[in-house]
């Protein structure tokens, strides 16, 4: 291929976590930089699977696509390595689309400053940059230099010529080379015998273009672990915690902050833009890094990791038994959803419930010692724990999270993680689904009384939190009233699930009303396929 475009980002985005998730234990045995938590593969690929999610499905402008890649990638980014990585992703699309002007509203297609090939390089030489002046203090031995040596090797043979291809090659072939001197780069890393965790992930994203770009499957193979060459490489010598938000907060006074942080601890990152920030540091002082932020903004979706728990976890536990996740799903699009996150399916939904026979089937076959069940409707719920009862008979754990709606399905999915311990994560889904508020519109089929009142055949309804909420002749009117009940309350993320006969434009619609009104609200819209609903709404 020798044009970037919006199929080329989704073909790259697609390849990419799909070798991430190859990649992930090997790049996690490799972490020993800035601390030794071996979780980088894991935060490369959750942050690359975020802004994976964050890139709708169906006709896109290519500047609407790499915006909305860029964007989940900030507000999804895990760790040291994944808000580094969210920068480079968001300013290899901010400068991309400066070079490729693409989409005008009067529908001609500007013509570009530059090539396919020197437009990339130069993306890939302003995102370097950008990553660097986002961390406080630069480290050479990491992904930092092998971002740079990328785009001076693309840079180099954008100059000579090249195609587009060929410049990409030249990219992952520099970033390679500059990934085995990492060793050597920092003494942590010599002494450990392995390549920088980060570096080493960011040559496998890079070697997913080259395959998509060629056309041929490029395998980038992540460096084992050699010989250790002293035991201070994989010891505990620093803060204490981890601490990650995101800022709401103004432009110009980042920079201060970025260095206020850095007297805290170190492994300072803080990346983003227009008013938002994702933000990272190590240190002793949870609680004046959090501070920091509130003295210019506004800081929420706190997270702060234990570094002692967390390498106790990673390293001396032993691995969690096989577990199986079985959902309930109402229709095709939310079955790909949830297949995609790893759960085995069984079609429910208005009209065809599940049976506890089904269930029952679904867990013999899964072979799992360890079952959680998401029934995803209320209907399902006594089915579900009939079938659990009876697997537990046979010895097998089973744990029913019990979401009433399909967002709450989708809510607790998103944060599995076969990992941790079953109760932990049983606590965590289930967390996840009781944070999760949700409604839906649909049309009324006949005459009825409603707790919102009577309502006639053909009417628009709005279901909030399982009843019936409002009634109105127009289902873009009922939509909004759901959306608006349901963010009363309070919170930052949307989710929008269409129906198999949804218009097209009522999800658009809403998304605009949610922008308009409440901008610190990020909005997700997926296919759901369900039959009856033409929206699905969760709130978390």
């Amino acid at each position: 291929m020798e044009e970037l475009t919006v199929e080329v980002l989704r073909a790259w985005a697609r390849t990419a976590l799909a070798d991430l998730a190859r990649a992930r234990a090997g790049i996690d045995e490799l972490n020993v930089y800035p601390v030794p938590d071996g979780d980088t593969g894991t935060n490369l690929y959750l942050t690359w699977e975020a802004a994976c999610g964050a890139l709708p499905k169906g006709e896109l402008t290519f500047t609407e696509a790499i915006q909305a890649f860029g964007r989940g990638a900030l507000l999804g980014a895990r760790g040291n390595s994944g808000v580094i990585t969210s920068q480079l992703i968001r300013a290899c699309g901010l400068r991309l689309d400066e070079n490729l002007p693409r989409d005008r509203e009067d529908g001609v297609l500007a013509d570009p400053p530059m090539s396919e090939a020197a437009a990339f390089a130069d993306a890939l030489r302003y995102a370097a940059d950008a990553a660097y002046d986002a961390v406080a203090q630069p480290v050479e031995g990491t992904m930092l230099t092998v971002a740079r040596a990328a785009a001076s090797g693309a840079m180099t043979a954008a100059n000579d010529g090249k195609s587009l291809a060929d410049v990409c090659l030249a990219a992952v072939a520099s970033a390679r080379q500059a990934l085995t001197r990492t060793t050597d780069q920092l003494d942590v890393l010599r002494r450990a015998g392995v390549v920088d965790a980060g570096g080493a992930g960011l040559v496998v994203i890079l070697g997913a273009m080259e395959s998509v770009l060629t056309g041929r499957h490029v395998r980038v193979d992540v460096p084992a672990r050699v010989e250790p060459r002293g035991e201070e490489a994989v010891s505990q010598d620093g803060p204490a915690y981890e601490v990650m938000y995101l800022l709401d907060a103004p432009d110009e006074q980042v920079d201060g902050f970025r260095q206020r942080l850095a007297g805290l601890g170190d492994s300072v990152v803080v990346v983003g833009g227009d008013g938002l920030w994702n933000v990272h540091v190590h240190t002793d002082d949870v609680g004046a890094a959090i501070e920091h932020g509130i003295g210019i903004g506004r800081p929420h979706r706190i997270r702060v990791t234990h570094f002692a728990d967390h390498a106790h976890s990673a390293h001396h536990h032993e691995p969690a038994p096989g577990r199986a996740v079985i959902a309930v799903v109402a229709g095709d699009g939310l079955g790909e959803l949830f297949a995609a996150a790893g759960a085995r399916i069984i079609r429910g939904g208005p009209g065809r419930r599940c049976s506890t026979g089904e269930l029952l089937q679904a867990i013999e076959e899964s072979k799992a010692p360890e079952i959680v069940i998401l029934p995803n409707d209320q209907d399902s719920l006594a089915v579900a724990e009939a079938a659990a009862t009876a697997a537990r008979q046979d010895g097998i754990r089973v744990a029913v999270i019990p979401t009433r709606a399909q967002v709450q399905g989708l809510a607790a999915i998103a944060v599995h993680d076969p990992q941790r311990s079953f109760d932990d994560d049983v606590v965590q889904l289930s967390a996840a689904a009781g944070q999760t508020r949700h409604g839906a519109v649909t049309v009324a089929v006949k005459d009825a009384w409603t707790m919102a009142g009577r309502c006639r055949a053909g009417d628009a309804l709005g279901v909030v939190d399982g009843d019936f909420a409002l009634i109105t002749d127009d289902l873009e009117q009922a939509a909004y009233g759901v959306v608006d009940r349901l963010l009363g309350g309070g919170g930052e993320l949307l989710t929008i699930v269409t129906g198999r006969d949804a218009d097209p434009g009522l999800a658009a619609a809403v998304e605009r009303h949610v922008r308009r009104a409440r901008k610190d609200v990020d909005v997700m819209v997926y296919d759901g396929g369900q039959d009856r609903y033409p929206l699905l709404i969760g709130v978390e």
